[in-house]
Formats: structure tokens, C-alpha cells, sequence
């Protein structure tokens, strides 16, 4: 089953109440929504919105000092959301982890999952995708967590209807129990929404060599999608591509301070 990874949510900057705000204030016209609120958060802090210094008047210059100096609390201030489907219920038993993201992830208590789709829509491991012999056998065992599931479904109903429960009530208890022979390959989906603090917190542990390898690919194509979107608020984190994979690092400062 392939990764989808979907941004469906950014923070808006509000321009116009910014200079009401502030009349000093001018907005750097490259800047991102999100770039231009963690500035304006920065540059409230210390009232420096005149921008006096020049090493830091643009927005991607600030931000470049915020990251230096690691003033990560004003880039809590924007948002991103994604929407992620294709990955494991184990995968997003790791993410849950990262207590900083909001998900909202699908339920199996009222989805049923339906048998003549999900036939091969399982989530391989990736160290098994290019292994017959593991693919013989992850198939041997979904087909059987198919089969278990459907048929516990109506013993559950008809349980929860003896026990005096009916309507959805009683299918939501039939479901999650026959939920209990899903294997952790089960696609799943989520909607994932951060801080762009958080985000940078989950890629640096994520997009490792050591880390779970489902997440990591996750983490990869995140990465892509917000340095992309938000270039300044990511232009101090870099891909290393190491003997063991993928690594995110910091971009050593330059060790040189340029103030306010």
C-alpha cells in the first residue's frame, strides 16, 4: 500500500492587523505566512520591529538567528497539517509518541474494514518489500487476519445484542473486539497537525538511520514538503546521507552573532 502525505493546513499571517499593530512594522514580501508569524513573535519579544539591525531585516536572515541562537519557543506560534495515509498502525503507534502533534486517526471501532479491498492493502515492512519468500508469508497471515475478522464480527453483534446492547452501540463493541486479530501492518490513517518546534523535534529523532524505517520514510517526505513550503523556517536542517541512510542535521552556526 503506498505513503500519501497530504498538506491540507498552514497558518495564515494577518498583514494588515500586524501594521495596525505596529506601525513600524513592514512584512518582508518573500516570507511565508508561517516565516512572517514566528518573525513578527521574535521581533515582539524585544520590540525590535523596525528592524534597525540589517544583518537581520529580512525574514529569512531573522530566522536564520532565531535558529542560531535556538529561540524555539516563537516558532510554536504556525501550524502545518497533513493528512497521512498508507502507513501501519504501527507506524502511528510510534508517532502518538511525539505528544507535541495533534492526530486524529481513523477509528476501527466504527470503520469496517472491508475485506474484497483490503485484500492486499496491507502495509509491507520495508526492510520486506523486495522479499518473496517474507511477502509469501505476510500475505499468508492478512489473508487469515481477514478471514478471523469478518467472521468475529457478527459473534460480536450477536454477543453485544445478548448483553442487551443495540444499534451502533452494539457494533461499535462487535468491532473492537474483532479488531484484537488485526496485525500491526493494518493500514491506518491520520491527520497530524504541528508547531513548527514540534515538526523539527519529530524530523531530528525520526529521520535517523536508527529509527524505525517505516517512520523514517514518513519523516523524509515531511521534511521535503515543509523545507519546501517554509524554506526559511528549515534552512538550518539538512539531509546527510550516510552508509546506514538518511540522516537530518543541524547546519553547524557560523559562530558568529548578528543580534536582534
Amino acid at each position: 500500500m503506498p505513503l500519501e502525505v497530504f498538506m491540507i493546513g498552514r497558518t495564515e499571517f494577518y498583514d494588515d492587523q500586524a501594521i495596525r499593530s505596529e506601525d513600524v512594522w513592514e512584512s518582508d514580501k518573500d516570507g511565508t505566512d508561517g516565516a512572517l508569524l514566528v518573525e513578527f513573535a521574535g521581533r515582539a519579544c524585544y520590540q525590535s520591529f523596525d528592524k534597525a539591525n540589517p544583518r537581520t531585516r529580512s525574514n529569512k536572515d531573522y530566522l536564520g538567528h532565531i535558529e542560531e541562537v535556538g529561540h524555539w519557543s516563537v516558532m510554536e506560534h504556525a501550524t502545518v497539517t497533513f493528512y497521512i495515509k498508507g502507513v501501519s498502525r504501527s507506524l502511528t503507534h510510534e508517532l502518538v509518541r511525539h505528544r507535541h502533534l495533534s492526530p486524529s486517526q481513523l477509528s476501527q471501532r466504527f470503520v469496517v474494514l472491508n475485506p474484497d479491498v483490503m485484500v492486499r492493502d496491507f502495509v509491507v515492512p520495508p526492510l520486506f518489500e523486495h522479499s518473496e519468500a517474507a511477502s509469501d508469508i505476510l500475505l499468508d497471515l492478512w489473508d487469515a487476519a481477514i478471514q478471523a475478522y469478518e467472521k468475529l464480527l457478527p459473534i460480536g453483534e450477536r454477543r453485544a445484542q445478548e448483553l442487551g446492547l443495540t444499534g451502533t452501540l452494539a457494533k461499535k463493541r462487535a468491532r473492537e473486539a474483532a479488531r484484537a486479530v488485526l496485525p500491526n501492518m493494518t493500514p491506518t490513517a491520520i491527520v497530524l497537525t504541528g508547531n513548527h518546534r514540534a515538526w523539527r523535534d519529530m524530523l531530528l529523532k525520526r529521520l535517523q538511520p536508527e529509527a524505525d524505517l517505516e517512520i523514517s520514510r514518513l519523516a523524509q517526505v515531511i521534511f521535503g514538503q515543509l523545507s519546501e513550503a517554509d524554506p526559511a523556517l528549515y534552512q538550518d536542517l539538512q539531509v546527510v546521507l550516510t552508509d546506514e541512510g538518511p540522516s537530518l542535521r543541524a547546519i553547524p552556526p557560523s559562530g558568529e552573532s548578528v543580534g536582534r
